[in-house]
């Protein structure tokens, strides 16, 4: 019988493959996180990852932004009520980033989650909606399968392009100048023995990727996680992120995962109206 908890996989949680934001870093980016609005946003991101507390050392490395600059605009944050200082150089979000991370969540119950979750419910499995953000995909989404485990990944967590379900189907849709910067910000990193670390292996499994309409992690970001994906588009048809349907490698087999496919594709496919 499972418990009703996380398996434990190599010393660590079931976590999708996809690491705490805390322990991703923005491709060695310094003090080139790009302009004033962009270095506003990742630090803006970066203090309101994870549980409690964030520390300004901490916020510095994880935006990529120098210290200096890092405490001017937390300052400014905090007189707008978007961040809180704790003291002693900690800050957790303000009360606006809390009211206005209600209101994301409640204009999506209705549409986007109502997507989602019927999505979950005909697989059985866990489900996942990310955005495309620079150099990696944040969780958005996350809709829990009812089975007796739980996946560690939670709203808010960043997740590597190279490696994960979600980030190849954004790669594989994006103009061949963005993919290389990407890769050249980011590398790509061996996450398992599975993992795409050669450019021209990745660029053709991007080109399949086009052509299926689909993508897969097999155990590529973490061992006994597999997960299907399938790009989102806007409007105008540019991607804009993924959704992805995630399992335990050795409880689902691949041909089972593959399966879900049409599925997913007819859930992101509804997806654009509502973007």
């Amino acid at each position: 019988m499972w418990n009703r908890q996380h398996i434990k996989t190599e010393g660590k949680g079931l976590s999708m493959g996809y690491e705490p934001a805390e322990n991703v870093r923005h491709g060695g980016r310094a003090s080139s996180a790009g302009n004033a609005v962009t270095k506003t946003l990742n630090v803006l991101e970066a203090a309101v990852a994870g549980q409690g507390p964030r520390r300004l050392a901490d916020i510095s490395v994880e935006s990529g932004v120098p210290k200096a600059s890092v405490h001017r605009i937390l300052a400014t944050l905090a007189e707008l009520g978007f961040i809180t200082s704790e003291g002693g150089g900690s800050y957790r979000a303000g009360p606006r980033m809390l009211a206005l991370a209600e209101e994301v969540k409640a204009a999506s119950a209705t549409g986007i989650g109502d997507v989602l979750t019927r999505l979950s419910r005909d697989v059985r499995q866990t489900v996942h909606f990310a955005l495309h953000s620079g150099d990696h995909a944040v969780y958005v989404h996350k809709v829990e399968a009812d089975q007796p485990y739980r996946m560690a990944s939670r709203v808010g967590m960043r997740l590597p392009l190279h490696c994960t379900a979600i980030g190849k189907c954004i790669l594989a849709h994006l103009p061949e100048h963005e993919l290389l910067s990407i890769v050249a910000s980011a590398g790509m990193p061996a996450k398992t023995s599975e993992t795409i670390t050669d450019l021209k292996r990745l660029s053709a499994e991007l080109a399949q990727i086009r052509e299926q309409g689909y993508s897969i992690d097999n155990e590529e970001n973490e061992k006994t996680i597999r997960c299907i994906g399938a790009p989102v588009f806007d409007r105008t048809g540019t991607v804009v992120g993924g959704v992805s349907i995630s399992t335990v490698a050795f409880l689902l087999p691949r041909e089972e995962l593959l399966t879900f496919a049409p599925v997913l594709q007819t859930a992101v496919a509804s997806l654009t109206s509502l973007l």
